[in-house]
C-alpha cells in the first residue's frame, strides 16, 4: 500500500512538472545591464510566485540578433524581449517616435508619457501585431564635446558629430553639424584621431566606453535633455493570454515591480555618468530650458517635419506626444 500511494505521488510530481510553462526571453545586453536586471526581476518574482511559470533568459543575443527580435516575437517564435522599440520602426514608422529628439524632457516626463494616450496609441499598434507591453522603460542620454561643449545649436555648428538615431541625426544636420555614422563602441577611437568633434550617445555608453578619457565637456541628462530611448519589455500577447489567471497575475505584479526599479535605475544611471565625467576633470554643462526649446525648435523643421510625412497618422501621434506635460 504505501509503494502505491509513493508511485501516485510521483506520477502527480511528473504531472505538474510536465504542465509547467517555459517562457523564451531574448536581448541584446550583458548580465550587469539594467535591462537584463528588469527581465531577471520579473523572471525571479515569478518564479518566487510558485505559479508554474519558468521565464529563461538569452542575453547578449544569444538567441537573437539585436534588430531581428521583433518579427519572432510577433510570430510567436519568441515569448518576450527587452528592446528599444525603435529597431521595429522600419515595420511600424510609428515607432520611430519613441526615439525622436526634444519629445521626453526628462525621466519623470518620460513616465507620464508611458501613461499617456499617446502610449494607448502605440498599444493599439503592437496590438495588431500581436504585441503587448509588460514594463515600460525610457534610457536617456547626453552630449560631449572633445575640445569644448556641445551643448547648443551654436556650439555644434560645423562640428564633426555622431549622433543616435536617423532623427537626431536630421536635428544636428539641421544645426549645421556635420554627421559621422558609427556604432557607440567607436566614438572613442574618433574621437582620439580627431575624426570625431562630438558625440551624442546613452549615459551608460558614455561611461561603459570610457569617453570621459577623450573630451573635455559633457552634457549629462538632468532637468532637461533631448536624447531619450524608449526600451520596453514586450510579450507575445498571444502566449500571455494563453496563460492560466494566476500566472498572468504573478506576470503583472512582477512587472509592476520591475518598472518602478526600472525608472529609479535609469535615473541612477544618468547620475553616476555625471559623477564620472566630472571625477575624470570632464567640464558638467547643463541643458536648460531655452536650450532645449532652441534645439526642439529645429526637430520640428527637420526630424518632427519627416516624421510626420513618412507616417501613416503621423501628426497625430505626434501631437498626442508633444500634448504631454
Amino acid at each position: 500500500m504505501k509503494l502505491a500511494f509513493l508511485s501516485t505521488v510521483a506520477a502527480i510530481a511528473v504531472a505538474s512538472a510536465a504542465h509547467a510553462t517555459e517562457l523564451r526571453l531574448s536581448h541584446q545586453w550583458s548580465d550587469n545591464d539594467v535591462r537584463h536586471k528588469v527581465a531577471q526581476m520579473v523572471a525571479d518574482e515569478v518564479a518566487a510566485a510558485d505559479v508554474d511559470l519558468d521565464i529563461k533568459i538569452f542575453g547578449n543575443q544569444s538567441l537573437f540578433k539585436a534588430r531581428e527580435q521583433y518579427t519572432p516575437l510577433s510570430r510567436g517564435q519568441l515569448d518576450m524581449t527587452v528592446l528599444p522599440l525603435s529597431y521595429a520602426g522600419g515595420q511600424q514608422p510609428a515607432y520611430n517616435l519613441t526615439l525622436m529628439p526634444g519629445l521626453v524632457k526628462n525621466h519623470d516626463h518620460a513616465a507620464r508619457l508611458t501613461s499617456s494616450p499617446f502610449m494607448d496609441e502605440l498599444e493599439k499598434i503592437m496590438a495588431e501585431d500581436d504585441v503587448m507591453v509588460l514594463v515600460h522603460g525610457y534610457l536617456a542620454g547626453g552630449f560631449a564635446g572633445k575640445d569644448g561643449c556641445a551643448t547648443t545649436p551654436e556650439q555644434l555648428k560645423g562640428k564633426q558629430t555622431r549622433a543616435a538615431g536617423k532623427a537626431f541625426e536630421q536635428m544636428l544636420a539641421g544645426a549645421g553639424a556635420s554627421i559621422a555614422s558609427m556604432a557607440s563602441s567607436e566614438i572613442y577611437n574618433a574621437m582620439q584621431t580627431g575624426v570625431l568633434d562630438a558625440a551624442n550617445t546613452s549615459s551608460s555608453s558614455f561611461v561603459s566606453y570610457r569617453i570621459y578619457e577623450q573630451v573635455a565637456c559633457y552634457t549629462p541628462p538632468g532637468d532637461y535633455a533631448l536624447w531619450f530611448m524608449y526600451q520596453p519589455l514586450l510579450m507575445n500577447k498571444t502566449t500571455f493570454e494563453g496563460l492560466t489567471q494566476e500566472q498572468k497575475d504573478a506576470l503583472m505584479a512582477a512587472s509592476e515591480k520591475a518598472q518602478a526599479f526600472y525608472l529609479e535605475e535609469a535615473k541612477k544611471e544618468d547620475g553616476d555618468s555625471r559623477e564620472v565625467f566630472k571625477n575624470a576633470g570632464v567640464q558638467i554643462d547643463e541643458m536648460t530650458e531655452e536650450t532645449f526649446k532652441e534645439w526642439q525648435a529645429i526637430a520640428k523643421e527637420t526630424s518632427y517635419k519627416d516624421f510626420v510625412a513618412s507616417t501613416p497618422d503621423g501628426q497625430k501621434l505626434l501631437d498626442m506626444a508633444l500634448a504631454v506635460e
